[in-house]
């Protein structure tokens, strides 16, 4: 026994933890290394995690973390099927190992496995829920267990039905109730979680295709053009130019030409039709409908002037 215990902590003694750096993107290289570490007994362990502890032994640490880089690696396949990189997944584990090991009293009767699940799950599950999607779909602690679980259960459900509606994709109202009773959460929670895990990701403006096109988002119903800065100077310009501006532009005429223009283009009847017709204002001054429209155009020019001069 003693001979066994001398040989694997002269194993853990000479790994050179960078020498595990496998080339660049050779993960089972790295797999392979760490399931070749040597594991430590319970008396070894203890004995490492004290040193730790009570002498800041950073040797004696990363035994206890080589020793159960195996553990991570089994954690993280487990979560594989949310679509993110092996190796992030197994790097982030390894974080949530240290910090393990950072913590871990050995005084307390537990094996620093059964310890060290914990903080390697929580930090792969918070890595997984910053980069799953673009926005983050758990906050709440509801929330956070429903991702985790709810795909599960969801299948577990299909694979019990014996009915001919097994292939569809949301849940039926008693599953709901299932669900929310098992994990102790509400029936709201279910249904919002399964929604925003049925969905995807949508750029709010999705900018240029590859065949030049505008891409079409979010971004053309969501906006409100109405209180955009440019589009309110803009309005607000054209509001004074409606009023402010017009008056000072009929202020530049003479009468007639003002009363033609007035009575041509800013007046309304009562009925909703126009002013007075070319004709009708013909027999107003005695000359001849075309003179009519010769001082029309003539005022119309004047007035786009003094439009310009005053915007």
């Amino acid at each position: 026994m003693s001979t066994q215990t001398g040989a694997s902590s002269t194993a853990l003694a000479v790994v050179n933890p960078w020498a595990l750096m496998p080339p660049l993107g050779n993960l089972d290289a790295y797999i392979s290394a760490v399931n070749r570490l040597p594991m430590l007994t319970l008396e070894q362990e203890q004995e490492f995690a004290r040193k730790l502890q009570q002498n800041n032994d950073l040797e004696a640490a990363g035994k206890l973390v080589l020793s159960h880089l195996r553990l991570v690696v089994s954690v993280s396949r487990k979560y594989l099927g949310y679509g993110l990189p092996h190796g992030d997944l197994i790097q982030e584990g390894n974080i949530g190992l240290m910090k393990a090991v950072k913590r871990f009293d050995p005084d307390q009767g537990v094996r620093l496995v059964s310890y060290a699940l914990h903080w390697i799950k929580a930090e792969i599950h918070e890595y997984i829920l910053k980069n799953w999607r673009m926005v983050k779909v758990a906050t709440t602690k509801a929330q956070r267990k429903l991702f985790f679980n709810l795909r599960s259960m969801k299948q577990g459900f299909k694979s019990d039905a014996l009915d001919a509606d097994t292939h569809r994709e949301t849940l039926s109202e008693s599953e709901i109730d299932v669900m929310a009773r098992e994990l102790n959460v509400k029936r709201a929670d279910v249904t919002e979680m399964e929604t925003r895990l049925s969905g995807g990701d949508v750029m709010l403006d999705p900018g240029a295709s590859d065949d030049g096109d505008d891409g079409y988002g979010p971004i053309a119903y969501l906006a409100d053009a109405h209180h955009e800065p440019t589009a309110m100077i803009e309005a607000h310009q054209r509001d004074v130019l409606a009023s402010d501006g017009i008056a000072s532009a009929l202020a530049t005429l003479d009468n007639r030409s003002r009363r033609i223009v007035e009575e041509r283009w800013l007046k309304v009847n009562d009925d909703g039709s126009g002013g007075m017709t070319l004709h009708d204002l013909a027999a107003v001054y005695g000359v001849s409908a075309e003179r009519i429209r010769q001082i029309e155009v003539a005022a119309m020019k004047k007035m786009k002037k003094a439009l310009v001069e005053y915007a």
